[in-house]
């Protein structure tokens, strides 16, 4: 497996990552590929996420579908059969059959899938995906794209050296909401920003679940892979297919709490629109009593906006010196010297508008002759798909969701260790006292990024 420095600068490797042309993939749109010619997509990790982004290609032409992975015989053989009904039914598809493999390296062996989707546990996101790109694949993966720094950088460099396209999966940055709330903000609408309220979660705690009998048919070592290999329980991981998202992501050991769960969503939104992409945080402050606390850190930018973490609900809003913008999900409001002017937060307060109305008229009326115009992205799947066939960098490309698992990550720190962090963005290390195994992890096996 492929290793990289931690202490690499980030821009750089960042622009390299999309300097060099890309290596377009074995079948792709273009002159001399027959238009009936698709994609073909390997899906890694089928169980809550990977089910819903698997439904969604399903019904896309320019893609088929040829494999599926999962450590959990019930939840490939389910998302086998699903593949095989949809296929079944479009008689001009081509289609030759969906293989099932427990063991993601021999799907990636296969020469004739172009592209993988990974949404696995976040422990095994970045092993996967380098292994994927080493393989010659490009990659859609879930957001965090890595369970801390060091997989972050790692991952950038891989990215780079393959020469892939990889999407991560903060698909907020394709929702118009956030876009214009994040233009409010870059073209000074709102005036200088005074600071910036992202809504999220508490952080992980140590696995601390009892053992259970494990049913057949899961392959446990496979599950823990990277991390330590704690007792069976099905609060981590239940058994078969099911419909509901399981607490390993609550745990240090395989996930980062809702900081790196909603915090890889609402920490990017605000990191887009304070346009700091490409370089993070610089002080990291945790709250007196990080070692009980919910929420109460704050990431200070060079610029001096500190960015706070508040434990209920969700979104993100940011406070200028003339007005608001607060956007979540179907959620946006602009407020302007102290008046709302436009709002949809709820369908039952708000009667006789709608979130794409409100949306629509801030930016006809406020950036219709804006300077900075961000990347307008419709939908995130296609985002990625389209930057695949032109081999351009998608919306939110490895640069930009490992930017954002870091901030993430650090903000994890804070909570584990408490105290004031200093950060260098540029080096990516900390300033001060601190241990640098904070970057990384400790490896188990043969799965060492």
């Amino acid at each position: 497996m492929q290793t990289a420095s931690s202490r690499r600068q980030f821009v750089k490797v960042a622009a390299a990552s999309v300097a060099a042309p890309f290596i377009l993939p074995s079948r792709v749109w273009s002159a001399e590929t027959a238009p009936s010619e698709r994609l073909t997509l390997g899906f890694i990790g089928v169980g809550k996420m990977n089910s819903g982004h698997l439904s969604s290609f399903l019904g896309r032409k320019e893609v088929q579908v040829v494999a599926v992975c999962d450590v959990d015989t019930n939840r490939r053989e389910n998302a086998k059969k699903t593949v095989e009904e949809r296929y079944g039914k479009d008689k001009d598809a081509g289609f030759k059959g969906c293989e099932a493999y427990a063991d993601f390296r021999k799907l990636l062996e296969r020469k004739d899938i172009d592209a993988v989707v990974i949404a696995t546990p976040d422990h095994w996101h970045a092993f996967i995906a380098i292994a994927a790109l080493n393989a010659g694949k490009d990659v859609y993966c879930e957001k965090p794209l890595t369970h801390n720094i060091h997989e972050a950088l790692t991952l950038i460099d891989s990215v780079r050296s393959n020469q892939r396209i990889l999407q991560t999966g903060s698909q907020q940055r394709s929702s118009k909401e956030f876009r214009v709330a994040c233009e409010l903000v870059r073209n000074g609408i709102i005036g200088k920003i005074d600071h910036v309220v992202t809504q999220f979660g508490a952080p992980a705690k140590p696995n601390s679940n009892p053992e259970e009998p494990m049913e057949p048919g899961l392959d446990w070592d496979m599950w823990c892979g990277p991390a330590p290999l704690v007792p069976y329980s099905s609060v981590l991981s239940p058994r078969g297919v099911h419909n509901h998202f399981p607490a390993w992501r609550m745990t240090r050991e395989f996930g980062g709490g809702m900081i790196t769960d909603w915090g890889a969503h609402h920490i990017d939104i605000a990191q887009w629109g304070l346009g700091e992409d490409e370089h993070g945080p610089v002080e990291i402050i945790a709250p007196e009593n990080y070692a009980d606390a919910t929420d109460g850190a704050k990431l200070i930018y060079a610029t001096g906006i500190p960015l706070h973490h508040n434990g209920k609900g969700k979104g993100v809003s940011f406070y200028g010196a003339n007005g608001e913008v607060h956007v979540n999900r179907g959620k946006f409001e602009f407020v302007l010297d102290g008046k709302t002017i436009h709002k949809f937060w709820d369908k039952e307060t708000d009667k006789g508008t709608s979130l794409d109305r409100e949306v629509i008229l801030t930016e006809r009326e406020y950036l219709a002759d804006a300077k900075v115009k961000l990347y307008n992205s419709k939908n995130h799947h296609e985002d990625w798909l389209n930057s695949i066939k032109t081999r351009e960098k998608p919306i939110c490309d490895v640069a930009i969701g490992a930017s954002t698992a870091i901030s993430c990550h650090l903000m994890s720190q804070c909570y584990y260790h408490g105290g004031t962090l200093k950060w260098n963005p540029e080096k990516h290390i900390f300033v001060g006292d601190s241990d640098p195994k904070w970057l990384t992890r400790d490896y188990r096996g043969e799965w060492v990024v």
